[in-house]
């Protein structure tokens, strides 16, 4: 029996100093990796390619893997030449190191396919094949657009037979993710993330518009979902590798029509069979509105949620076409979450047209005060490639960093109206440091003591955020544990150093990173003991943790720090008062 070899690839990115990005232990897991790994499962127990060929599969997630070129060719090599290398979810601010990657790999006669959201958003969004993508088609890569559920086999067949096609556009036609081969990763490799956290999608699309969003260009505002029995599957053959715990990558679970089937089927999974999960969530603003959905969610497993609560100020929302965020009802949102004892994290960006460093000061400060949110983390607003946000500066010629790789939205990649491009990088800086204070810390820690939340797991959450994104200046989505540069491994352009410039540079700076740790880490813990032997920590309370009520609209700086917010605390009383009429109406027909 002949072999094929196909070696699926997540490619990482460079850091400043053009290294790559790579963890003992890497934070997130690759959901792009687990679907295509189900995939070609299933491709290869159905013997695509013939009776007589093997399909062998190769994993490589590049943020917890180290990527040898040359091994990989030998390894081709060695069983017989024929293989095909895919470079699977590649993000714009990976694909400078995909192509570095894939040049290699070309040079060398290797079949070589890019796909992920660079490639799809481009090609969905833009008039023109951008220049770095005409490279790639010019070195004989494969392109990938589009979802590859259905399509797989074609792929295999083509990469098999040496004639894979320069693009495979398939964005008009997205698939249904029902009853098809789910996401699965063997525990060797899920075991390469902090905590073995696995994932899954159970849905894809997402119904608004945000002008800075790339999912709703690739994976269509049309949603489509998986069924219960596909999301049975998924939990109980991991649970067969000892592996519990799952990042739901849904941009929006709160969305998908079958919420309350899999959170059901979810909830006898574990009060029946003793077969429990830990999830956390990506849910909207407004799901407290879904009736029963937080309840069932947590009942199902949920010990975690990422809102994207990107600012409070209603003209920048709007100005993003984010008007399903609705400032208020952040407060009885975050509440309703807080009363299941639910960890809320959240994404907040820095750099719509209405900021300055000093609105921004004064906006995080309310936040700290009045938001009962555990974690946030910043983002710098990027016109990332496949949003409307780019398409419109594309259009209009404006300036727009053109190394991809500074893309991963903690770079400034365009210019601002009202700050300088070192004011924004600075408040950006300043927003960890102001956030994440010593101070804060503990008020955080307090009010998870209040609400049943482990203040040891906000102290860790919190400082590994901050290490990451003040210190270290990478995005902490892209963190993980024990850090690990080798020193050849350094983006083509740049010297390699020398040994004995480059071992003690970066030894020392792991020593800073310790010793903020460790600055923070003595007086949190010392708070963390005091909470868990005062009985009286349980009854904290503070602004933040106060039950909502009409009259805080009247007091509160959330709703008075500008005529936008003024505004929409005028609509939201419009639609109360017609709402209370609509039920004096409805009660007197009744009678």
């Amino acid at each position: 029996m002949s072999v094929f070899r196909l070696i699926l690839l997540k490619p990482s990115h460079y850091d400043d100093d053009g290294y790559v990005i790579q963890w003992w232990r890497s934070g997130i897991p690759s959901n792009t990796l687990a679907a295509l790994y189900g995939m070609a499962l299933d491709a290869a127990e159905r013997r695509v390619l013939g009776n007589d060929i093997e399909l062998r599969i190769s994993v490589i997630d590049e943020t917890n893997t180290r990527i040898r070129v040359d091994k990989l060719a030998r390894l081709i090599e060695r069983e017989g030449g024929a293989g095909v290398v895919c470079l699977v979810g590649v993000q714009s601010n990976q694909f400078p190191r995909a192509m570095d990657v894939a040049r290699d790999l070309r040079g060398r006669g290797i079949q070589v396919g890019i796909g992920g959201f660079h490639v799809s958003g481009t090609l969905a969004m833009l008039p023109e094949i951008t220049p770095e993508v005409r490279e790639a088609m010019d070195l004989g890569i494969a392109l990938y657009a589009g979802e590859t559920e259905g399509r797989f086999d074609e792929f295999l067949l083509d990469a098999h037979a040496g004639k894979l096609k320069p693009l495979y556009n398939y964005l008009n036609d997205l698939p249904s993710i029902e009853g098809v081969a789910p996401p699965f990763m063997p525990r060797e490799y899920v075991q390469r993330t902090v905590g073995t956290l696995s994932s899954f999608d159970a849905g894809r699309g997402c119904p608004f518009v945000c002008s800075f969003c790339t999912i709703i260009n690739v994976h269509g505002r049309k949603s489509r979902f998986r069924s219960p029995d596909d999301i049975e599957r998924i939990v109980r053959d991991n649970a067969a590798q000892g592996i519990k715990r799952f990042f739901v990558t849904d941009d929006n679970f709160a969305r998908n029509k079958n919420w309350e089937a899999i959170f059901d089927r979810l909830i006898a999974l574990k009060e029946k069979d003793h077969l429990s999960v830990h999830l956390t969530l990506q849910v909207d603003t407004q799901c407290h509105r879904i009736p029963r959905f937080i309840d069932k969610a947590a009942r199902a497993g949920t010990k975690r949620i990422f809102l994207g609560l990107e600012n409070i100020n209603p003209d920048n929302l709007a100005a993003a076409n984010k008007k399903q965020n609705k400032i208020t009802e952040f407060r009885k949102m975050l509440l309703a979450w807080r009363a299941h004892k639910v960890f809320i994290d959240s994404g907040y960006i820095l750099g719509f047209p209405g900021d300055t460093p000093e609105s921004i000061r004064r906006d995080i400060d309310i936040i700290k005060r009045e938001l009962p949110l555990d974690r946030i983390q910043f983002y710098c607003l990027t016109p990332l490639p496949g949003s409307a946000d780019h398409k419109a500066m594309y259009e209009r010629g404006e300036y727009m960093d053109p190394d991809l790789n500074n893309y991963e939205l903690n770079h400034i990649t365009t210019r601002h109206a009202r700050m300088t491009a070192d004011e924004w990088h600075g408040i950006y800086r300043e927003a960890w440091r102001r956030f994440y204070s010593l101070a804060h810390i503990k008020t955080l820690m307090r009010r998870g003591r209040a609400t049943g939340l482990s203040p040891g797991k906000i102290m860790g959450s919190c400082i590994v955020v901050y290490l990451f994104g003040a210190i270290e200046g990478i995005q902490p989505l892209e963190a993980g544990l024990l850090r690990r540069r080798v020193r050849r491994d350094r983006r083509p352009g740049m010297a390699i150093e020398n040994p004995i410039v480059f071992y003690p540079k970066y030894s020392l700076r792991g020593l800073r990173l310790l010793f903020e740790a460790i600055r923070l880490l003595i007086p949190l813990a010392i708070l963390r003991a005091q909470l868990k032997r005062d009985p009286d920590s349980t009854h904290y309370m503070d602004e933040a943790l106060t039950p909502v009520t009409d009259a805080e609209m009247d007091a509160l700086a959330l709703y008075q720090t500008s005529d936008a917010a003024a505004s929409a605390v005028d609509a939201h009383r419009r639609k109360q008062s017609e709402r209370t009429k609509r039920q004096a109406v409805d009660a007197d027909m009744r009678r």
